[in-house]
């Protein structure tokens, strides 16, 4: 079996290669070039031929397969519909962010999983199941392959796509490192990885000491309505997963970031308000409002008069940061919630 590129980081790439005359630090350049480049160098510097031509032998690029590209008329965010390994799809989002003239980047919405096990009610992706871990090469090609045919730099990276990173822990983490040691551009400070609360990845996340953000999907601090949103509360209770987050802030002096998503009549109460504050009371925290995103109409964002009373009873009980977060890109199914692998839009 051909090692792959892409799908080990460069310390990786040395232990399998060593054999073969590639030292750490030429490990380390073989993979930036083909980070940047797409392919291994014909030649390179102070490297023999005949070392380069045992890279070669034993060695592989696989590559994704873009099924379909659609851009928001909108506001410019654009979908990547992927196909890698088999037959399931699977999308990745670039998000524009263009406000700041001579300083215009690009951050990428990657997915881990083909569909997602967990079926949290709100979510298009939810819906679809589990289909499969995505391997760590075609987690780092979804960026890679959209850096390449982008105006702007990429410059993070947000596991927010399809899936639950924190069930496909391994090549999601490693992933993330060849990223922030192989891309220039992408610092690992800007790279978030997203979770429904999955406490064994969280403490290992926190034992590992990854640099890495970490987003909390909360949505409701009452149980028994989380339980009905999002059955992940079932074997990851509310309870023990506050526990693990103290514990990572503990350990990171990091201020934890919960992600709420808001429902109209859900979860936008002042009593959900007092619940949260009750419930993160001594634990430094940042809330982040995302509209929910439902395209069967079931669940629909709050009307301004809710969000407001919302955000006032937030303000009034909630000693925290409250940001109100964008979620582009609805009209081509492109927002948080809305990946569901489709391949029905505009062809290339």
């Amino acid at each position: 079996m051909k090692i792959l590129f892409k799908n080990l980081t460069s310390e990786q790439l040395h232990h399998a290669l060593k054999a073969d005359g590639v030292s750490l630090r030429l490990a380390r350049k073989l993979q930036s070039w083909v980070m940047r480049h797409g392919r291994l160098p014909d030649k390179l510097p102070e490297v023999s031929d005949k070392v380069l031509q045992n890279v070669f032998a034993v060695t592989d690029l696989p590559r994704l397969t873009l099924v379909n590209q659609i851009t928001s008329p909108t506001d410019g965010f654009t979908k990547f519909v992927f196909r890698g390994d088999g037959p399931e799809l699977f999308e990745a989002v670039r998000i524009p962010i263009l406000h700041k003239p001579g300083d215009e980047k690009f951050i990428i919405c990657v997915s881990s999983q083909a569909g997602c096990p967990l079926a949290c009610d709100f979510c298009a992706t939810g819906r679809l199941g589990f289909q499969r871990n995505l391997a760590t090469w075609e987690i780092v090609d979804q960026v890679l392959q959209i850096q390449a045919i982008s105006k702007h730099p990429v410059r993070g990276v947000v596991f927010m796509g399809m899936g639950e990173p924190l069930l496909n822990y391994d090549a999601v983490v490693t992933a993330s490192r060849i990223l922030s040691e192989s891309c220039t551009t992408i610092a690992a400070k800007a790279i978030t990885i997203s979770t429904a609360g999955i406490i064994a990845g969280i403490r290992r996340f926190t034992a590992e000491k990854n640099p890495f953000r970490l987003v909390v999907s909360l949505t409701t601090a009452d149980p028994h309505k989380r339980h009905r949103l999002m059955p992940v509360e079932q074997t990851n209770p509310t309870p023990e997963l506050m526990l693990a987050l103290r514990e990572y802030h503990a350990a990171t002096g990091i201020r934890v970031t919960l992600a709420w998503t808001l429902i109209a009549g859900v979860n936008t109460s002042e009593h959900d308000a007092i619940q949260l504050a009750d419930l993160t009371r001594d634990l430094p925290i940042k809330l982040d409002l995302i509209d929910v995103n439902d395209p069967t109409g079931r669940f629909q964002p709050p009307a301004p008069t809710e969000l407001n009373a919302f955000r006032d009873a937030l303000r009034k009980h909630l000693a925290a940061p409250v940001a109100r977060r964008y979620s582009g890109g609805q009209d081509i199914h492109a927002a948080c919630g809305m990946l569901a692998g489709s391949h029905a839009e505009q062809k290339i």
